[in-house]
């Protein structure tokens, strides 16, 4: 079937954006078909219908008033839609009117107030030469920055930078394609068009250029806007901050929790006293890249001490912040040209705010904001209504005063009305019916409206009344006078309304001029807020400020910043860590559910927020500066590359080995448990004796495997310690402190009772390790076979001959549990008596 025109003209722009979910404008509406009906339909929840019923093409449609809650909901879901748009007024056009897309809306490319305000939204182009060059921005906000890195390297700063979509050139390899999926779904294959690079390239290596020429050029094209507000990019090596690969940020749950995915029983949560969106984004990265150049650590630790010192000035700051609003977004939006009346509100209520802020950074001590280029700002804009309305096209922005035209129009228009008023007043004197109404609306204009009960004494031409329109209930008429009035009021209101909408834009127009000052006004009050956020947080909590040695780790005291908030500080216990270079492993012993991992971490946790800028939580706090932090904490399968627990665990562990330098820390927790016992100690004695050997990082390393812990007498770095345990009239009492020496027990039965298992099971079990701890432990010869190199060796034990031997060469250890393998050896010693 031959499609009709408006068909033909759908399908030609539909065949231009693919890869989008098509909104094409049909009146009142955004209307969809096809696949992207089908689509839009189930993801939107709404009807899904047909053309008609001699043209069953899949339909579905969505009010175009309403369509941004749609949009956005499609977005969410990672979907891309195109804006298809009327170009020409349908009432001035004979045949088919002109549409374009306007606008491609991505996940990378989103500007509203969607938004999470507390996270930035990335989009990042990446291109490779040998290495991967990368450069990324968040268009609502303008930053821009750009680096290049290995492979390995790219999949922890992916981790980090958590883009909401990739662009790339060229296909990506199946192989790479699977892993970046794993943290962004979102990829897009563009190829750029233009050749010039932009502006805020022009100081990169040449690679880096074509990078963020690929960025711009994509959202260019999907955008249609000007991007004048992206900052000049910013390179920066990966080296340049502490190196915290993906597993680390996992596993320390620095700004996402492990389980449930939130912010909740995170590191971020604990630093919850910022005040503006700003300064909450910039509070992630601060804490997602610490330093490792000590002058700078040291920099933001005074500026903490100066606002510690300085009490009130500190709660005033706080509660000018507080009236800051999102700078670096507003800016965003009156660059790219969507930034309403409100927007520009807000912007000059900020903006009124930073005169105190400088006042109390004087009082302090501390750098004042640079406010002198933007402070006319607030006059310009002192115009605007307030509160102002959200639609720029309905009128109702200025204030009185603002514009004389504007005035002499709105001045028409409300007299007009006036009028009308009176002339209801005195049309219901002249014709004796008491409910005449004037009224209008937006179809027939201004008209009279009699009742059906009052129009059969009613003689309309008697008072010049001319009929206009039937309804049910009454009837509608339009007078000479009224005609005059109506074209005068609705041509005032008219002109009013376009003549504000052009004063507007070019407002936004000259507001825009501003766009350098403010954003570099936006990173200080960004600055501001967090180091005002680790001052508020240090003294809510009693932390102090670390000192920096070259090799010495020495907590004196130390806390988890996170548990200690759930717990009072009678049940918390504090603990002592001591690293050097002589005495650099901690081989740590202990029962399940004493603290090892929480005492791991801690150490871990108290580093990063010493070289974010932060105090720390303990007593006393030397520290060195660490280049990387490794960890391996935890059980998790990987199900979505298909790995194993035991494979995510050895993979952690070879990221460690082989990246770690003396000046890196390296926690390990319970490596080996998740194959057999004997290939889990061995493993975990060989990776011990390499770190020691080889690397000399300052290590905590956790182990049930207690045959380790005579490795203190081989190993001149290493050193035993043990979360201690008290065993009371049969109770199990954790302690929670560390102290020197290993644990000579691991009560594990006394936690499967702490743990509710069935009182015939802890029974059975204590009974078995009697049996075990009274047995002699036997020696086992091993006789090699000259003739026979490569035959199993023989054992010069004949007690096999019974079939026991049989039975044990048919035992898959490696997939039995602790209880079985109990169980079995049980029942094979039954056997022997």
């Amino acid at each position: 079937m031959k499609p009709t025109p408006m068909m033909a003209q759908y399908l030609d722009i539909k065949a231009q954006h693919e890869d989008c979910i098509l909104f094409f404008r049909l009146g009142d509406f955004y209307e969809m078909f096809y696949d992207d009906a089908v689509t839009a339909a189930r993801e939107l929840e709404i009807t899904l219908t047909r053309r008609d019923k001699n043209n069953p093409i899949p339909m579905c449609g969505v009010p175009y008033h309403s369509a941004k809650g749609y949009i956005e909901k499609l977005i969410d879901k990672g979907f891309k839609v195109a804006i298809c748009e009327q170009m020409e007024n349908p009432r001035e056009v004979k045949g088919m009117v002109k549409r374009e897309v306007v606008q491609i809306i991505t996940p990378g490319t989103v500007m509203d107030g969607s938004l999470d305000e507390t996270s930035n939204n990335y989009l990042m182009a990446m291109t490779r030469e040998r290495d991967f060059h990368i450069a990324y921005a968040d268009i609502s906000t303008g930053e821009l920055k750009v680096t290049q890195c290995t492979e390995e390297i790219l999949y922890n700063e992916l981790a980090s930078i958590k883009p909401s979509e990739i662009i790339v050139d060229v296909e990506l390899e199946p192989a790479l394609l699977e892993k970046i999926q794993q943290i962004t779904n979102v990829i897009s294959v563009h190829e750029a068009t233009r050749d010039d690079i932009p502006k805020q390239a022009e100081e990169l290596a040449a690679a880096s250029k074509q990078t963020v020429r690929l960025l711009f050029d994509y959202v260019t094209a999907t955008q249609k806007r000007d991007l004048t507000h992206i900052e000049n990019a910013v390179y920066y090596h990966a080296v340049d901050y502490m190196r915290l690969d993906m597993y680390a940020k996992r596993n320390l749950e620095l700004t996402e929790s492990i389980r449930l995915k939130t912010k909740k029983g995170t590191l971020l949560s604990i630093f919850n006293e910022t005040k503006t969106p700003m300064g909450h984004r910039l509070q992630k990265e601060w804490i997602e890249r610490p330093l490792i150049k000590l002058e700078d650590i040291k920099r933001r630790h005074e500026q903490v001490e100066l606002l510690n010192d300085h009490f009130f000035e500190r709660a005033s700051l706080r509660e000018r912040l507080a009236d800051v609003y999102d700078i670096e977004r507003l800016v965003g939006r009156v660059s790219f040209g969507n930034a309403n009346a409100k927007d520009l509100i807000q912007l000059k209520y900020s903006i009124e705010q930073l005169p105190a802020i400088n006042d109390i950074l004087l009082t302090i001590g501390m750098t004042a904001v640079p406010v002198e280029e933007v402070l006319s700002l607030v006059e310009l804009l002192a115009g605007l209504e307030e509160p102002a309305p959200i639609s720029i096209k309905d009128g109702g922005l200025f204030k009185m005063g603002y514009d004389t035209q504007l005035d002499e129009y709105r001045d028409a228009s409300k007299n007009g009305k006036a009028w009308l008023n009176e002339m209801q007043q005195s049309e219901r004197t002249r014709t004796g019916i008491r409910s005449l109404k004037v009224s209008f609306n937006k179809v027939f204009g201004y008209y009279i409206e009699i009742s059906k009960a009052n129009l059969h004494q009613f003689d309309a031409e008697q008072f010049g009344y001319v009929r206009k329109q039937t309804l049910t209930n009454a009837e509608r008429f339009i007078t000479e006078d009224l005609k005059e009035k109506e074209a005068l009021i609705l041509g005032a209101e008219e002109k009013m309304i376009d003549l504000e909408y052009r004063l507007f834009m070019e407002l936004r127009e000259r507001v825009k001029a501003y766009t350098i000052p403010l954003k570099l006004i936006a990173r200080r009050l960004a600055e501001l807020d967090c180091l005002q956020n680790f001052s508020q947080v240090a003294t809510q909590n009693a932390y102090i400020r670390p000192t920096f040695t070259q090799r010495t780790l020495a907590l004196t005291d130390s806390r988890h910043p996170v548990v200690e908030q759930v717990m009072s500080k009678e049940e918390y216990v504090p603990n002592d860590c001591r690293l050097d270079e002589t005495q650099y492993i901690d081989l740590i012993t202990g029962p399940n559910m004493s603290g090892k991992s929480t005492y791991m971490r801690q150490v871990a946790l108290i580093s990063i927020m010493a070289q974010m800028g932060s105090y720390v939580p303990c007593q006393a706090a030397e520290l060195p500066v660490f280049d990387q932090i490794f960890t391996r904490i935890g059980a998790a399968d990987d199900l979505v590359s298909g790995q194993s627990t035991f494979m995510v665990e050895m993979l952690e562990a070879r990221n460690a080995l082989k990246n770690a330098t003396q000046d890196s820390l390296i926690i390990f927790d319970e490596i080996g448990r998740g194959t057999s016992t004997y290939d889990g100690l061995s493993l975990a004695q060989a990776m011990i004796e390499y770190v020691h050997d080889h690397i000399k990082a300052k290590t905590l390393f956790s182990t049930h495997y207690h045959e380790l812990v005579e490795l203190e007498n081989e190993l001149s770095g290493l050193e035993n310690v043990h979360v201690a345990a008290k065993e009371y009239n049969g109770e199990l009492i954790f302690l929670h402190k560390i102290m020197p020496g290993a644990v000579e027990n691991s009560y594990g039965i006394h936690v499967a009772k702490l743990a509710q298992l069935p009182p015939e099971v802890i029974e059975r079990a204590n009974k078995i390790l009697q049996q075990f701890e009274n047995t002699p432990k036997q020696t086992y010869e091993v006789k090699e076979q000259p003739q026979q190199i490569n035959e199993t060796p023989q054992l010069s034990f004949d007690l096999f001959s019974s079939g026991i031997e049989d039975e044990l060469k048919q035992l898959d250890i490696a997939r039995m549990t602790p209880i079985e393998a109990l169980l079995k050896l049980q029942s094979l010693q039954d056997q022997l008596k």
